[in-house]
């Protein structure tokens, strides 16, 4: 196996995603792999595949380039773009020139929402429990 390009990081929620990026050489010519597996085999889902391969596409570099990530924690849906980001991120530190394009599409900004916490005499973070007049 190749040495890595690049090494990054990317994070949505409690997802973490830790990128690997290698230049294609001979079989497995810009393939993903997540934890070992395949891509389709970890995201079966046409949406989260698509998510996640965004920056290759809006690039036109998914031909270039061969993802090895290891995915931690969160969901499905918080995976995916944690894998977005520490893609994004991975590319514009080996490229600068792809820098711009994927900051105006919005690839190279962690989304900072997270679950908000439960407060006490709440039922959840904001639901109370119902009111009684009498």
């Amino acid at each position: 196996m190749p040495k890595p390009l690049v090494q990054s990081t990317g994070r949505r929620k409690q997802a973490v995603a830790r990128v690997r990026l290698r230049t294609m050489e001979g079989e497995g010519e810009g393939a993903i792999t997540i934890n070992g597996r395949t891509f389709e085999d970890y995201f079966p889902s046409a949406t989260h595949r698509m998510v996640v391969t965004e920056p290759l596409r809006l690039t036109e570099t998914s031909e270039r380039w061969t993802v090895d990530a290891t995915m931690d924690g969160g969901g499905v849906s918080g995976q995916a773009g944690a894998l977005r980001l520490g893609i994004a991120r991975a590319m514009s530190e080996v490229d600068p020139d792809l820098r711009e394009a994927l900051k105006r599409a919005g690839l190279l900004t962690r989304d900072s929402r997270k679950k908000e916490s439960k407060k006490y005499g709440l039922k959840k973070a904001r639901k109370a429990p119902q009111y009684s007049k009498r």
